[in-house]
């Protein structure tokens, strides 16, 4: 699975650090950033929630 954040859409709300915080982080802009786009499998289930959980709904899995 490989995750994306759409920059234009994501405003820094941090919902998705606060809920995987190994995989997202903040930028110096204060905008989220995937730390490693590609996700293991067993992280798939936590990538989803944070993909729900977005308020701008930035952030996409394919």
């Amino acid at each position: 699975m490989k995750v994306v954040v759409d920059e234009d859409r994501c405003r820094g709300h941090a919902v998705c650090c606060s809920l995987f915080p190994e995989l997202f982080t903040l930028t110096d802009d204060g905008y989220a950033s995937a730390v490693e786009p590609e996700v293991a499998a067993e992280h798939e289930e936590d990538v989803r929630n944070a993909v729900a959980q977005c308020p701008e709904r930035a952030i996409s899995v394919s």
